[in-house]
C-alpha cells in the first residue's frame, strides 16, 4: 500500500514537471532573458507636449487642449471650467498679470505652470485663451 502511494506521488511529480517543461517551451526555468522576451509589451505610449508652431511657439489653444483641458473641462479639483463665467469672474478681475503669477507659482491643486513646459509667452497665451472663453477680453501677447 505504501509503495503504491509512493509510486502514485512519483508519477504525479513527473507529470507536473513534464507539463511545466512543455509550458515553458522546453526552456530551462532560469532563462530570464527568454522569459523577459515572452512577456515584453508589444507597444508603448508616450505623452508629450504638442510640437511648437511654425513661429516657434505653441498657441494657447494647443496647450489648453494638450494639458489644461484635462482638469478645466471637467472641473477636476475645483478647477474653473472653461466657459464658466461665474467661476472665472474673480480670476479675470486679477487681470492677466495676476493670473500669470498664479499660474507660474501654481494654485491649489494646480501645479506650477499648470504642469506644462510652456514658456512665459505660451503660458500667457493659454491664460488669455481660457479667460477669453470665459468672459474676459484680454489681448494675446505677441511672440518675442
Amino acid at each position: 500500500m505504501v509503495h503504491s502511494n509512493i509510486r502514485t506521488l512519483a508519477a504525479a511529480g513527473v507529470l507536473v514537471l513534464s507539463v511545466s517543461a512543455i509550458a515553458m517551451g522546453g526552456r530551462p526555468a532560469g532563462d530570464a532573458e527568454a522569459a523577459n522576451q515572452r512577456i515584453a509589451p508589444v507597444a508603448r505610449v508616450e505623452l508629450a507636449a504638442p510640437a511648437a508652431a511654425a513661429g516657434g511657439e505653441r498657441s494657447g489653444e494647443q496647450i489648453y487642449k494638450a494639458i489644461c483641458g484635462a482638469c478645466h473641462e471637467a472641473g477636476v479639483a475645483n478647477a474653473p471650467k472653461l466657459g464658466d463665467k461665474a467661476a472665472w469672474a474673480p480670476r479675470i478681475a486679477l487681470g492677466l498679470d495676476g493670473l500669470m503669477k498664479s499660474a507660474i507659482a501654481g494654485k491649489n491643486a494646480m501645479p506650477p505652470r499648470g504642469g506644462s513646459d510652456a514658456n512665459d509667452t505660451e503660458l500667457a497665451r493659454t491664460i488669455v485663451y481660457m479667460a477669453n472663453k470665459s468672459g474676459a477680453s484680454f489681448k494675446e501677447p505677441a511672440a518675442k
